[in-house]
């Protein structure tokens, strides 16, 4: 299978494990408890909590914990780190960015990559 950065389409690989089509995402999960005062630390925890042992590559930043696997896992654990908070009786907020595109792995460092690729070039 030929990937192309520029494709408009890509052909969708299928996982050999499940015969299913792999549709690669890479998501921007947030999830917050509501009315529980000025710190949420405590609460966001438990959620990143649940995403990191999921075992998708992930990252958390300041705002967002970025995660990347096939679609249905990535829904499955942004649901599950909602859960965690909504189950103690939470109101619960869930922010979900994603961005599926069939054919690509390892999102999560190559788009910073060629961003900063890019910028070094403009800076020559």
């Amino acid at each position: 299978m030929i990937v192309d950065r520029n494709a408009v389409k890509q052909e969708v690989p299928i996982d050999p494990a499940t015969g299913k089509p792999y549709l690669n995402t890479v998501a921007a999960i947030q999830v917050s408890a509501a009315g529980v005062g000025s710190e949420v630390s405590p609460y966001v925890s438990q959620a990143i909590e649940v995403i990191r042992e999921s075992g998708l590559p992930q990252e958390t930043n300041a705002l967002f914990t970025n995660v990347e696997g096939n679609l249905d896992d990535v829904l499955k654990v942004a649901g599950e780190a909602a859960k965690k908070l909504a189950e103690q009786g939470y109101r619960t907020s869930l922010v979900l960015h994603m961005d599926i595109r069939p054919g690509f792995t390892g999102q999560l460092t190559e788009k910073p990559r060629l961003v900063d690729e890019i910028l070094s070039k403009q800076q020559q």
